[in-house]
């Protein structure tokens, strides 16, 4: 019988599955639609978006440039990963949308900004990452660290834990204590001591996140609020706090 095309159409598309062959053609839409929805959710990551939407993940290597910037610079050649001395430089993915594909990012829980250390800066072919002294690198804030309440061990299980204090490289420990009274599970009282940041001393090195015996999630992480390279990402502008804003 010669049935009209859009009959055909309908009845090869509704067909029983054992009766169906590979359909290239809706496989292709399958697979474009799969390939859009993802692209949408990479787009959505940027970077340094508009009205000052920024990436709490997105904690580049020391001396970067302003984000746009790095990204004109940055030909992930994959020089700063070969040489940081911790793993910590790692390929982005997410985290600087399409446009920073494979380019530097710090993941704390690979490892951490070694205090000690500038290598980053001195192979970078083309100053998307300054060079700079080791003086200079050691007063450049690439985020800072936060305590989450519900993990650490003093706040969440009243229980004395002193990892992050003891790793803390800067020359006056941006973490410190507060000794406070808390409850046991048991009724008891006891004295711990509760980490607190100074986020002026604070360099977001990472090493606390990593040395965290939290292992899953820690207890202690670095966002890249506050970076030095970016006066818009921070968490207290002075504008918001009416101390000298426009």
């Amino acid at each position: 019988m010669n049935l009209p095309a859009p009959v055909r159409w309908l009845k090869h598309f509704f067909r029983p599955p054992h009766a169906q062959g590979l359909d290239l053609k809706r496989r292709s839409i399958l697979v474009a639609g799969a390939a859009g929805v993802g692209s949408v959710l990479l787009v959505h990551t940027s970077a340094q978006g508009e009205d000052h939407i920024f990436n709490p993940a997105l904690i580049r290597p020391p001396g970067s440039a302003p984000e746009e910037e790095f990204l004109s610079k940055c030909i992930r050649c994959g020089e700063c990963m070969k040489v940081c001395p911790t793993n910590a430089i790692q390929p982005a993915i997410t985290e600087g949308g399409i446009a920073g594909l494979w380019t530097p990012v710090l993941k704390m829980k690979l490892g951490y900004c070694e205090y000690e250390c500038n290598l980053c800066s001195q192979v970078c072919p083309t100053h998307a990452i300054e060079l700079l002294t080791l003086e200079a690198k050691q007063k450049i804030r690439i985020g800072t660290a936060f305590f989450d309440r519900n993990r650490c061990l003093p706040y969440a299980s009243a229980r004395t834990c002193i990892v992050c204090e003891e790793h803390c490289p800067t020359p006056k420990k941006a973490i410190w204590f507060e000794e406070v009274q808390v409850m046991k599970p048991d009724g008891m009282l006891t004295t711990v001591k509760q980490p607190r940041v100074d986020p002026e001393l604070c360099l977001g090195c990472g090493i606390c996140e990593n040395k965290c015996p939290i292992t899953d999630q820690r207890g202690v992480y670095v966002s890249s609020v506050g970076e030095t390279r970016n006066p818009k990402n921070q968490a207290l502008l002075d504008s918001a706090m009416g101390y000298g804003g426009e």
